[in-house]
């Protein structure tokens, strides 16, 4: 198993205000999901000079590091501030792939991963599923007692590759492959 990447920016999300944006004016700006409980319209508002009579709602219009990269509201951006706060900078890659993945389970009815389910699901990061299996194999005991000869002609690649079908894995931004366990 292959240590995963640490997360060196804070994820974020650009956060604007509706009426401005409707009038042709740019009042808005990248928050990071640490401080999203600290948004407010006069922070959206921050270089743009002022609020504007009308300024009342404000929208997350785009995502830095996320695994959804679609419009969403405040409150749903701050409970993604609260998944990436408890999945923590290590596994936080991790945890978007396995939401890009389809594979996940969301908290609810929204799309917010339950992150107990991850740590359920998640098997690590490696630098291929075959070098997983064969942890697994070894971790299992899966040839221990055999006779010799049985485990020299015991087909591996045919093992690991029904083994796959239990699993979903996704490529790790730099290198390797998470994986996790299907349920």
């Amino acid at each position: 198993m292959t240590t995963p990447a640490t997360l060196t920016a804070v994820p974020s999300v650009f956060i604007h205000c509706e009426n401005c944006y409707a009038a042709g004016r740019l009042a808005g700006r990248w928050f990071g999901l640490d401080e999203i409980d600290e948004v407010t319209l006069a922070t959206v508002h921050e270089g743009a000079g002022r609020v504007w009579p009308g300024c009342e709602e404000i929208l997350v219009t785009d995502t830095s590091d996320m695994p959804l990269a679609r419009e969403m509201s405040l409150a749903a951006a701050a409970r993604w501030g609260e998944c990436y706060e408890e999945a923590g900078t290590d596994r936080w890659h991790a945890v978007c792939a396995w939401v890009q993945s389809g594979c996940y389970t969301a908290e609810g009815t929204g799309d917010i991963p339950s992150l107990s389910d991850f740590e359920e699901s998640y098997q690590g990061r490696w630098d291929s599923f075959r070098e997983y299996a064969q942890q697994l194999a070894d971790d299992i005991g899966l040839t221990d007692g055999w006779p010799d000869e049985a485990q020299r002609y015991f087909d591996w690649d045919a093992w690991t590759r029904d083994l796959a079908f239990d699993y979903t894995v996704a490529d790790a931004p730099d290198g390797g492959l998470f994986v996790f366990r299907n349920f």
